[in-house]
C-alpha cells in the first residue's frame, strides 16, 4: 500500500534548545529534525543527545515524522549518537557527509533498525550517490548544498545552475531505488521571495520535500509541495474519464485533446489521496 505521509516540510532544530524543541510540537511541519550536529556547540553535544532522546521518547508529535541528526561517521560524538538513537528509536536517523555505499552500510549497522536517511553534501557523494541509495536500509538523500558548494569552491547563484548536476543525480538516485529525496534548506531567512524560487523549483526537479532551517520557512514548503485545487480537480477528471472509457472497454482516453492511459489514471489517484491525506480535518 501507498504511503501518503507528508514530507513536505522538514525542520531543523538544534536538540540542546528546549524552547525551540517544544515549540515544535505545535508546529506545521511535516518532519522535524533534532540536530546533534552543526546547530550544536562541541561542548553542548552530550546534553543535546540526552534532550533530543527524551523530546522522541516523550512523544506528542502527532502526525509529525521525528528524526536524530547525528555527529558524522567517524567523529568523537558518532558511537555516542548512534547509541542514544537506538535507545530513543526516531523514525529516521539522518547522517550527514555520507560518501560512499561503505559509510552508508556503516550509518546503517550503527543505526540498528533506525532508517537512514543519508545526506548528501560532498563530491564523492554525488559521484557515489547511487550506491548509496541502494544500500539496504537508507530511506531517503538530503542534499547537504552548503558543505557541497564549499568543497566545490563555487559560489552557488540564485538559480543554483552551479549544482543543478548534483540535485539531479540525486532525485534520479533516489527514484531508481524507490526511496525519498529532500531538497537543501535556504540559509537566507528573511529572503522570503527566494525561498519560494528555489522551493518551486525543488519540486519541479521531483524532490519530496525541503529541509528548513526556520518556522517561518514552513509554510512556503507546505503550500509549494502540495497539490493545488486546480491539479486536484484536473486528477479526478482523469480518474472519472479514464473509468468511463474502462467502463466502455477501452484501454485508454482522451481529456482535453490528450491521451489519458492506466498510469496517468493511477497518478491521478495518488495525487487525490496525497491531497486528501494533507487536507485540513
Amino acid at each position: 500500500m501507498t504511503d501518503f505521509r507528508a514530507y513536505r516540510s522538514a525542520l531543523y532544530l538544534p536538540a540542546a534548545n528546549a524552547r525551540a524543541v517544544e515549540k515544535a510540537r505545535t508546529l506545521d511541519a511535516d518532519v522535524v529534525i533534532l540536530d546533534l550536529e552543526d546547530a550544536v556547540a562541541p561542548d553542548a553535544k552530550p546534553a543535546a543527545r540526552a534532550a533530543a532522546a527524551e523530546a522522541v521518547t516523550a512523544g506528542g508529535w502527532g502526525r509529525r515524522t521525528v528524526a536524530i541528526r547525528v555527529n558524522g561517521i567517524g567523529t568523537q560524538w558518532c558511537e555516542a549518537d548512534f547509541l542514544a538513537v537506538q535507545s530513543a528509536k526516531p523514525a529516521a536517523v539522518v547522517v550527514p557527509k555520507v560518501s560512499s555505499a561503505a559509510e552508508a552500510a556503516e550509518a546503517v549497522r550503527l543505526a540498528g533498525g533506525v532508517p537512514v536517511w543519508a545526506m548528501i553534501e560532498t563530491p564523492r557523494g554525488v559521484q557515489a550517490v547511487d550506491a548509496i541509495a541502494d544500500t539496504p536500509g537508507v530511506a531517503a538523500l538530503v542534499v547537504g548544498a552548503a558543505d557541497l558548494e564549499k568543497d566545490l569552491g563555487c559560489r552557488v547563484g540564485p538559480a543554483r545552475a552551479e549544482i543543478q548536476y548534483a540535485l539531479q543525480r540525486i532525485v534520479i538516485a533516489a527514484r531508481a531505488a524507490g526511496i525519498m529525496a529532500f531538497d537543501a534548506m535556504y540559509p537566507d531567512i528573511k529572503d522570503m521571495e527566494g525561498l519560494e524560487a528555489v522551493t518551486l523549483q525543488g519540486k519541479a526537479l521531483g524532490f519530496d520535500g525541503k529541509t528548513l532551517i526556520h518556522p517561518a520557512q514552513i509554510e512556503t514548503a507546505n503550500r509549494v509541495f502540495s497539490p493545488s485545487a486546480a491539479e486536484v480537480e484536473q486528477a479526478r477528471r482523469i480518474v472519472a474519464t479514464f473509468e468511463a472509457a474502462k467502463a466502455e472497454g477501452k484501454g485508454v482516453a482522451t481529456l482535453d485533446g490528450k491521451i489519458v492511459e492506466v498510469l496517468h489514471a493511477a497518478q491521478a489517484r495518488d495525487l487525490i489521496a496525497f491531497a486528501e491525506s494533507i487536507a485540513p480535518q
